[in-house]
């Protein structure tokens, strides 16, 4: 097994991949909704998303990765979410260096998100599934009910997001290279995930489980079931992003996956 170490390549694959599944999901929004002003370009080597003015998706990924930040790059990129309204963020890896965090404060950016960045090598898992738990990929007459089940899980906390968690359930269903994935336990759906793939870099995204059936191995199937998926397609490297230190994480670590680095979020005052 290829070992793959924290380095500037390695980031480059991760933030692409995550990227790249940004951009596909503004693509999937125009194609729901042709009347959205869902759009995306590149700047600098980053990928620049525009998803509406209060979407997570509406930021840049990659920034100072793959070219060396400059602020004629900066100057492009903010007149970009200026022009429709959107406030300027930026998901920035600490590989970026030191002279793209110090311009970044410079231009009146403050961070105000800090989020772990996990990866690990793809091995087809070892272990097999409970027999009472099933994971699938959903069909596409099974949208209602992935976002159904995703909502539910993801609201459980937050009950005033029912209605924009459905919607983004939606679009990630829409994706056309994105991959929805379904557990039941005993015949009844309780958790849904994601999965995306990019040059070789499987993201696993999107995962949430029903209140009522949290604490009975669907999560740890839903990952099992997903690294066949990716395995089976000559993926070589799995990646997730949590919040720093939480409990995700955790779960994260506890299956093999590393930290690659520790990514900020700036936003622009």
């Amino acid at each position: 097994m290829t070992i793959s170490f924290a380095d500037l390549a390695l980031a480059r694959r991760l933030e692409g991949a995550e990227g790249h599944a940004c951009r596909s999901f503004a693509q999937a929004r125009k194609k729901v909704s042709p009347e959205s002003d869902a759009a995306w370009m590149e700047a600098g080597g980053a990928y620049v998303v525009f998803d509406g003015v209060d979407s997570p998706i509406t930021q840049t990924f990659g920034l100072g990765i793959f070219e060396p930040l400059t602020a004629a790059t900066l100057d492009v990129i903010e007149a970009f979410f200026k022009e429709r309204g959107a406030p300027v963020h930026h998901e920035v890896s600490p590989l970026a260096g030191v002279a793209a965090l110090d311009l970044l404060c410079a231009r009146g950016y403050r961070p105000i998100e800090i989020s772990s960045v996990l990866y690990q090598a793809v091995a087809p898992p070892a272990s097999e599934v409970r027999a009472q738990i099933r994971v699938r990929l959903a069909d596409p007459s099974e949208a209602a009910l992935w976002t159904d089940v995703s909502a539910r899980g993801w609201a459980h906390d937050n009950p005033e997001l029912q209605g924009f968690l459905r919607g983004f359930g939606e679009i990630l269903f829409a994706r056309e290279d994105g991959l929805c994935f379904l557990a039941e336990i005993d015949g009844e759906p309780g958790a849904a995930a994601a999965l995306s793939i990019h040059e070789g870099v499987a993201l696993f995204a999107g995962a949430s489980t029903v209140p009522e059936l949290r604490r009975r191995g669907l999560q740890g199937a839903l990952l099992t079931e997903r690294l066949r998926y990716a395995a089976a397609r000559q993926c070589d490297l799995m990646m997730m992003v949590t919040e720093a230190g939480s409990e995700s994480q955790r779960n994260a670590e506890r299956k093999g996956f590393r930290i690659a680095y520790t990514r900020t979020k700036w936003r622009l005052s």
